[in-house]
């Protein structure tokens, strides 16, 4: 982006997303420490229970939070943008379509997500002819079911498309 953007844009401050993300990952690291504290992270007759390593981990990950948002609070500048509006919608088109995508997979199977999102980033966002974009989005599933499926013999989820199809 360039200064006059960055004086006139309009979108998230830097400063705030930066707390923001500090904040949130403050709070997954105390989720950790607080499910390691309910399995132990005591040293048992064994060696260390469950949870011994997953707290320390979580400690690390809020101590590196704190560290963020100070660095967040008293490096950058107050005005300063973070992203336009228009540049979040474009990162938003791919990230809504790819959890939409990852949440469908145990429902639907791998294979039929894996097509219907390759089409549609394909025509939408690619804007590749009706011709190309079967190919590719037909092809590169029945691909990846052959090498894993039929090569590696690791089974990929299926949902009932493929079971329906007898893969």
């Amino acid at each position: 982006m360039s200064e006059v953007s960055q004086a006139t844009g309009r979108g998230p401050k830097h400063r705030q997303v930066e707390i923001g993300v500090a904040i949130a990952t403050a709070v997954f690291g105390a989720i950790v420490m607080i499910g390691s504290l309910q399995v132990g992270i005591t040293w048992g007759i064994e060696g260390p229970r469950a949870g011994f390593f997953p707290f320390y981990v979580g400690l690390f990950i809020i101590i590196s939070s704190a560290v963020n948002l100070f660095q967040a609070r008293s490096e950058i500048p107050i005005g300063r943008l973070f992203a336009e509006w228009g540049q979040l919608r474009s990162v938003m088109s791919v990230v809504i379509p790819t959890a939409v995508y990852v949440l469908a997979i145990p429902y639907l199977g791998i294979y039929l997500m894996s097509t219907l999102l390759i089409a549609l980033f394909m025509k939408w966002l690619g804007r590749y002819s009706w011709v190309v974009t079967l190919a590719v989005a037909i092809g590169v599933p029945l691909f990846t079911y052959m090498m894993f499926e039929k090569w590696f013999l690791v089974p990929l989820p299926k949902g009932p498309i493929e079971d329906l199809m007898g893969l």
